[in-house]
């Protein structure tokens, strides 16, 4: 892609953002040991069973509320450093007087609003399924009403419009609201619980979620650049920039062996912040960007799939827990977990470099072949190795194993 239009460079971008990471990080960093000494005084630790939670001690929950904590003051920071808040708040005021949803939809401060509730809504149902073992049902019931908080603030009402992007037919609105509030729906089920079966092992789910925020951030810089959607394109950068902030300030303590496990509150927020960055990507109005944002997810997409995929193909509900995830199926092998750990880092960066350059440098009609190519290969592999019907195995205790979920 030629650099013909491009009207802000990357250092421009970051110069007036970069803070934002900085705040989030070092919130995440001094409320981790804080949660940690909470969860511990009020025993809410996950407790070993050696099956799915083979560690061999208790280890304390809340590592999610931590990192709720570093997304929301980030976010907040990025609201007060804005240089036109001040006209932003008048204009969302007058509008919310005259009830002028179509404007309010478009205005970024009504959008990072839904942004940040719908976050800590996502958390607190995650926190609850920590605390009460929630239904299958009634956490994707949580992540619902999550979503329409989104959809309220106006975030994913044209995401549809990426369904179009590749002919001339734009649909009119009555067909491109439902659609989109479908795909919505969709992507917030599916990654929030993609990253929920990640986390199982120490520093799995927060070090590759970690990376997959820097490989949006580097798209997000990149469309900023073009300057063509100002409000769009500063929220996803600070968005980015706010949740790797909080995920890195909670990682030291996460890495093996783990004093405190994110839990649902934390895999669940994680996988929201991917569903709502990928939703912005459409706002772009093109395919390319949103199939980017996949393949930088690649990661926690094909473990997820290959989760269900081996349960359909044993017969047994997609919903049993096992402990044949892709990370444990490695460790059977004979990695240790820290090796384990380490190759999915490298792996996550290896997919957010393709999804990103891919991106930039190829025009759809060749990224889509690549993407193709590389699955295709992934899923032979997976089957030579005999990863989708692995031999049952006892369970074997590990002090580094992490659990936080129950549809592990």
């Amino acid at each position: 892609m030629a650099d013909t239009g491009i009207k802000f460079t990357a250092s421009e971008i970051l110069d007036d953002l970069w803070w934002i990471g900085v705040v989030a990080l070092g919130v995440s960093l001094f409320a981790t040991p804080v949660v940690r000494f909470i969860a511990y005084r009020a025993r809410i630790v996950d407790r070993p069973d050696h099956l799915l939670k083979p560690h061999h001690r208790p280890v304390a929950y809340l590592g999610g509320l931590a990192m709720c904590a570093g997304l929301l003051v980030g976010l907040g920071a990025f609201v007060a450093g804005m240089p036109d808040a001040g006209a932003k708040w008048t204009q969302l005021r007058a509008d919310l007087g005259q009830g002028r949803l179509d404007r309010l939809f478009h205005n970024d401060l009504w959008q990072l609003m839904a942004i940040g509730l719908a976050c800590l809504l996502i958390t607190l149902v995650g926190l609850l399924d920590d605390l009460r073992n929630l239904k299958p049902s009634q956490k994707i019931g949580g992540q619902l009403l999550a979503g329409a908080v989104l959809l309220a603030g106006g975030v994913g009402q044209q995401m549809a419009q990426v369904a179009f992007s590749l002919g001339s037919y734009q649909p009119p609105t009555w067909v491109m609201l439902p659609l989109s509030t479908a795909m919505a729906v969709i992507t917030i089920i599916f990654a929030s619980n993609a990253t929920n079966l990640l986390d199982g092992l120490d520093g799995l789910c927060g070090g590759v979620t970690g990376i997959i925020a820097i490989g949006f951030l580097a798209l997000a810089v990149w469309l900023a650049q073009w300057g063509q959607h100002p409000g769009t394109d500063e929220l996803r950068v600070g968005l980015c920039l706010a949740m790797a902030g909080a995920v890195l300030g909670f990682l030291p303590y996460n890495i093996p062996p783990a004093s405190i496990f994110m839990g649902d509150a934390g895999s669940m927020l994680l996988g929201f912040f991917v569903a709502t960055s990928m939703i912005l990507f459409c706002e772009q109005g093109a395919a390319r960007w949103l199939l980017a944002a996949w393949v930088v997810f690649a990661l926690p997409v094909l473990d997820t799939a290959l989760a269900v995929v081996r349960r359909l193909v044993m017969r047994q509900s997609i919903f049993a827990g096992d402990r044949s995830h892709l990370y444990d199926q490695l460790v059977d092998r004979g990695m240790t977990v820290k090796q384990v750990v380490v190759l999915f880092y490298l792996l996550a960066a290896l997919a957010a470099v393709i999804g990103v350059t891919a991106a930039i440098y190829l025009r759809f009609r060749y990224a889509i072949w690549i993407y193709l190519g590389v699955l295709a290969a992934i899923w032979i592999v997976f089957y030579v190795k005999g990863m989708i019907t692995p031999a049952p195995r006892e369970p074997q205790p590990a002090d580094s194993a992490d659990s936080s979920g129950a549809i592990r």
